[in-house]
């Protein structure tokens, strides 16, 4: 065993860190599901105002967790993985803040049928990170393989959507150049969102091997 490891062992550990990063899972759903809500009818200007409180408050839970990671000096996984895991969620909180940014500053009124099916596979994997929290939280570290493969199909339809759409975009004589670009810049934001979640997924078993 490693000095370190030894240490690590010996004394008491701050557990709080995996308290906060699941309470930014969950922030991550509710944002997700908050941009769903302009599939319903929702306008475009109150869903981005209710995405962008949410990402206020995943700014606050990062926060809380690079104080705690200042201050404590035994933490339960390597202090580099938490705050990995930390940033990685509140990238993805912050990418679809700007794609709500942007539904409204483009002024799209109702979003199209690949945009509708990317929120859902957006919902579905940032729903998959908050059972990856759960099962880091409990040390269940045989869970996230399985979680991140989930994530993984996830994302090649997201990709499969987005290729097809843009394709669609480009051959439709009927869209003009600016609702083309319109569209294809929303979709992209939709498409790197679910990337960013299997990246975090990803990461997620990086740390099962590290640790578990």
């Amino acid at each position: 065993m490693a000095v370190q490891d030894l240490v690590r062992w010996l004394l008491p550990k701050e557990e709080g860190f995996f308290e906060v990063i699941h309470q930014q899972a969950e922030t991550l759903v509710k944002t997700t599901a908050a941009l769903a809500e302009f599939e319903a009818g929702v306008p475009a200007s109150d869903v981005a105002k209710r995405v962008q409180a949410l990402e206020h408050e995943g700014d606050r839970l990062l926060k809380i967790v690079e104080d705690q990671l200042a201050k404590t000096f035994v933490t339960p996984i390597d202090r580099e993985d938490i705050q990995s895991i930390a940033a990685r969620m509140d990238d993805v909180i912050d990418k679809v803040n700007l794609t709500a940014r942007s539904i409204s500053l483009f002024g799209i009124t109702e979003p199209s049928e690949p945009m509708t099916r990317l929120f859902s596979l957006l919902v579905a994997a940032s729903s998959e990170l908050v059972k990856a929290t759960a099962a880091l939280r409990r040390t269940a570290f045989g869970e996230l393989g399985d979680i991140a493969k989930r994530v993984k199909v996830i994302e090649k339809e997201g990709d499969s959507v987005f290729r097809d759409a843009v394709a669609f975009l480009f051959r439709d004589p009927a869209i003009d150049a600016k609702e083309l670009l319109r569209q294809k810049e929303i979709l992209e934001d939709l498409e790197e969102a679910i990337d960013l979640c299997e990246d975090s997924a990803e990461f997620f078993v990086t740390v099962a091997v590290k640790h578990g």
